[in-house]
């Protein structure tokens, strides 16, 4: 297999709680609007968190048929929907042999909705009433199955399951399976549909969730009110595509995946290291590969969650990584301000961001910093977009079991 082919992006697709489309989430990054309000996915009366930031006004009707949707778990139909559009904006089908194009679509859960419901089931009224489709509708690998059916997709189609960073290690072995020479085009991202009962329940109980009723105040990464993060859910599709194989068919390229870190900090199940090691290897790696140079002009999309620790450690991580004085100089900010933590999704939509971030020469917010933390003492964007003609973005994902993962880009 060749070595180090260059390896771009050629399509996009969104389904978030800021718009339906990857045009719709990113004007809204840009003027910082807030997807977040109350619950409505269930009765919200016996939690304590009572907010999300739901996808909202999606119609799976319009990707999928009646019987078609009857058969997939809302984490599936976010991902169709998403690999839907990115397929269509980059129009890869039929431009390569179907064996070189594969699928890499992670997600932190997968099909929970369904679980919950097909349990219920199972306790009220018995085994019989579960339903036959009940396994292939939960298992998180089935979104990443039905994209390459869809497709045509007859390379490898796997799925990540790495907690936070299951959109971002996604995109990066995506990365690795074309520089390699296992496939000219990836259908790469990530989704989750996890505002449910048991999942909020579990998360809120770790103390893991803000529980607080304004909107306003609830997700605030670096901010010293901070006090949990938000669950989001969606999905974003990156279309993956060889260099020279995008260049001669004319495709529109959105930018290069030039470098990847992934690592585990063999340290605790939801605690990231309390030095940063492996958030700190993971963006060296990727800014290593990525060619970086002192010159370069640099924007971070932070994991930026907004819990007490995960902030502080991502700061030490990033000056770890960059050094105090470039660390100073770098824009950072984390757009989880304005989607929630989607989970799964996460790492992709911030891909997503990276990549027309550079195409525009726009850094999205951080909203709702007001009282900045004196341990996270960066500069993290606050409140309002600004411009910059940056040469390297980097994306963060650090997910529980210790998986951190890190993605760069650069213009084309």
């Amino acid at each position: 297999m060749s070595e180090n082919r260059r390896v771009v992006v050629t399509g996009i697709g969104a389904v978030s709680p800021l718009g339906n489309s990857a045009q719709a989430l990113w004007e809204n990054l840009k003027a910082g609007k807030c997807g977040i309000a109350p619950i409505t996915r269930f009765d919200t009366e016996k939690f304590k968190a009572k907010l999300a930031a739901e996808v909202k006004d999606f119609e799976p009707g319009d990707y999928l048929e009646v019987n078609e949707i009857l058969r997939t778990d809302r984490y599936a139909q976010f991902a169709v929907a998403a690999a839907d559009q990115a397929a269509a904006d980059s129009g890869i089908e039929g431009s390569m042999e179907p064996e070189r194009l594969a699928v890499s679509f992670g997600t932190g859960i997968g099909g929970i909705e369904t679980f919950e419901r097909e349990h219920t089931k199972l306790l009220e009224r018995g085994p019989r009433r579960v339903s036959s489709l009940f396994i292939p509708m939960m298992i998180a690998n089935m979104a990443a199955g039905l994209i390459a059916i869809r497709h045509n997709c007859r390379g490898s189609a796997m799925p990540a399951v790495t907690a936070c960073a299951s959109g971002s290690n996604a995109i990066g072995e995506a990365m690795r399976l074309i520089r390699h020479g296992y496939a000219d085009g990836v259908i790469a991202g990530g989704t989750e549909a996890a505002v449910t009962p048991s999942a909020v329940a579990g998360f809120t109980n770790m103390q893991a969730l803000s529980v607080s009723d304004d909107p306003e105040s609830a997700s605030l990464p670096f901010d010293r009110r901070r006090a949990g993060f938000i669950i989001g859910e969606g999905a974003a599709a990156l279309v993956l595509e060889e260099y020279e194989h995008a260049r001669k068919r004319g495709a529109r390229i959105y930018g290069e995946v030039c470098g990847y870190g992934s690592n585990c900090d063999a340290y605790h199940i939801t605690a990231p290291h309390p030095e940063a090691r492996g958030g700190a290897m993971a963006m060296t790696e990727a800014m290593e590969e990525a060619g970086y140079s002192e010159k370069d002009v640099v924007y971070i999309n932070a994991h930026g969650t907004g819990t007490p620790l995960n902030d502080r450690v991502e700061t030490m991580a990033i000056k770890r990584a960059l050094g105090e004085d470039k660390a100073r100089q770098s824009y950072i900010s984390s757009t989880k301000s304005m989607t929630g933590h989607m989970l799964g999704a996460a790492g992709a939509v911030e891909a997503l961001a990276c990549l027309l971030a550079l195409k525009e020469g726009i850094i999205p917010p951080t909203i709702h910093l007001y009282e900045q933390d004196e341990e996270c003492d960066l500069y993290y964007v606050p409140n309002q977009a600004v411009q910059a003609d940056i040469t390297l973005a980097l994306s963060n994902s650090l997910g529980f079991g210790g998986h951190n993962a890190c993605l760069a880009f650069r213009k084309v």
